[in-house]
Parts: C-alpha cells; sequence; structure tokens
C-alpha cells in the first residue's frame, strides 16, 4: 500500500476529511468576525459567546418549542443575530471613533456573561442534540466511512461562505456596505441610512456565528464554553488569513482545518499549536496576512 510520511494513504486522506469538517466551522466563525472587523472594526471577542448561543437556541427551541433542525437553521441566527444588533444598538455603536482595544474588551466581557449565564441555567456538562432524520447514515468514500451529516456541514458551510464573499465583494449591496463604512458622510449624503447599515451588518455577522452554532450542534456536545475554546483558534485563522480578509478569512479556514488534521497523524502532540506556530510564521513573513492589505 502507497504511504505518505510513513502512513498509509487511506488514513492521511479520512484525516484530510475530517480537518475538512473543523476547516467549515473554522471558516464560517472567522468569516463572521472577518465582516465584523472589515466592515466595521469591531475586534468581536464575543464571536465565540454567540457561536455557543447559536448551538442553545438549537437546543432549547427543540426540547422546549418542539423546533426541529431545519427551522433552527434559519430561527436561531435570526434571533441571535437581533441580539446582536441590541447589543450594537446599546453598547458598540459607542466605541466606534475609540482605539479598537475598547471594543474587544467590552465584547469580551459580554462573552463572560453570556458563559455565565448559561452555566447558570444549563450547568457546565455536555447537552447532546441530535442527528436530523434526513442526514443519518454514511458514505462509504472506499478510504474512510464519512457521516451523512458532516458531508452536509462541509456543503453547507461553503455554500454559505462564498455566498457571503460574493455579495460583498461582487454586488452593489456589498459596495454600499463597504463604502458606508469607508466614508459614512459621503454615503449618508446620498440618502442612505448608514447606522442602519453598520446595525445590519453587525447582526449579520453574529448570525454567521450562530448559524454555525446550529451546525456544529448534531457534531459536538452543546456546552456554555464550546465557544471560549474555539475563538482563540479563529482568531488566529483571521489574523493568517488577514483582519478584515473575507476572502482570506474562508480559505485560511479551510486549509488550517486540513493541516491540523493531518498533524494529528504525523505529529499528534504538535496538531494543538501548529495552527498558532503558522500564524507565527506568517506575521514575520506578511504582518498583514496572506490576504490582508498592508
Amino acid at each position: 500500500m502507497t504511504e505518505v510520511f510513513g502512513y498509509p494513504v487511506p488514513v492521511i486522506l479520512g484525516q484530510l476529511m475530517l480537518g475538512l469538517v473543523n476547516g467549515s466551522f473554522y471558516a464560517m466563525l472567522s468569516l463572521g468576525l472577518a465582516v465584523i472587523f472589515g466592515l466595521l472594526g469591531v475586534v468581536n471577542f464575543a464571536h465565540g459567546a454567540f457561536y455557543m448561543l447559536g448551538a442553545y437556541a438549537a437546543y432549547i427551541g427543540l426540547h422546549t418549542l418542539g423546533i426541529n433542525y431545519w427551522f433552527a437553521l434559519v430561527l436561531a441566527p435570526l434571533v441571535v443575530g437581533l441580539l446582536g444588533i441590541v447589543l450594537e444598538r446599546l453598547l458598540l455603536r459607542h466605541l466606534y471613533k475609540l482605539d479598537p482595544l475598547y471594543g474587544l474588551l467590552l465584547t469580551f466581557g459580554l462573552a463572560l456573561i453570556a458563559e455565565g449565564v448559561m452555566r447558570n441555567y444549563y450547568g457546565s456538562s455536555g447537552q447532546n442534540y441530535p442527528v436530523p432524520d434526513g442526514l443519518q447514515g454514511v458514505f462509504n468514500l472506499g478510504f474512510m466511512i464519512l457521516p451523512i451529516y458532516r458531508a452536509w456541514v462541509i456543503f453547507a458551510s461553503l455554500f454559505i461562505c462564498f455566498t457571503t464573499w460574493f455579495v460583498i465583494e461582487r454586488t452593489r449591496l456589498g459596495s454600499t456596505l463597504r463604502a458606508a463604512t469607508e466614508n459614512p458622510k459621503l454615503v449618508q449624503a446620498f440618502g442612505i441610512n448608514v447606522p442602519v447599515i453598520v446595525m445590519a451588518t453587525y447582526g449579520a455577522g453574529i448570525g454567521l456565528a450562530a448559524l454555525a452554532g446550529v451546525l456544529s450542534a448534531p457534531v459536538i456536545q452543546v456546552t456554555p464554553l464550546m465557544g471560549s475554546s474555539l475563538v482563540i483558534v479563529v482568531f488566529a485563522v483571521v489574523v493568517i488569513g488577514g483582519m478584515g480578509s473575507i476572502f482570506g478569512a474562508i480559505v485560511s479556514g479551510l486549509v488550517l482545518g486540513m493541516v491540523e488534521g493531518l498533524t494529528k497523524v504525523v505529529y499528534p502532540e504538535a496538531s494543538t499549536i501548529v495552527v498558532f506556530v503558522i500564524m507565527a510564521v506568517v506575521l514575520m513573513l506578511r504582518p498583514a496576512g496572506l490576504f490582508g492589505r498592508g
């Protein structure tokens, strides 16, 4: 049997596929962060908390209101996105003209509050969310058995990520969004309500995090700390791709997920730090990130 790095090719391919699943979550979360930072200049450290709230919204909706997975994919991002809009109007909008450090500290505090509230009501133990009936079963890929739900996660993440990139970078709406954040007074002069655009942009970024939370709920256990354990890695992914670069966030998330998966085979001890090692190397060679503007 052909070997790569001393391991059979099916093992390598299987681990790359599992890494692509993790990379799909990295890409979606990084995308939301990149949208918020790129368009609003806010370092949103509460992003992991909104990811967690999206998963809990799906869990609570199922066990309390009987809302199934497919409706949760729509309702949870809307509910959590509206919560993000409320916080943006009440708190964040006062910090836009200040140093980004203030926004980082505020959102970090919001993350701690969200985690504390959910831990108080649901405890620290994980909650199981069932895989929907239509996505149960497996695919036999020859080199591995891939659960259908994980294949769905990859497809859904790629579709959402590249649709978001297309809307922001290739449509008139995206041009208006970018113009409203770069020169708000000029855009306001054309009769466009800039505060509403800013509010909607933040809500959309939060909604992406919540959507990633719903997608992850059947894969991992839903816990109050599920976001805090992931957001540090996601920030590293965003830095590697380039702060504010939407395309960079998507590509870096997918690639780094596979690199992390491959590292688990070749050198498992380094799998938890490989992303940060790559970040350090990228920052030394290209401080703006791989796709960032100088």
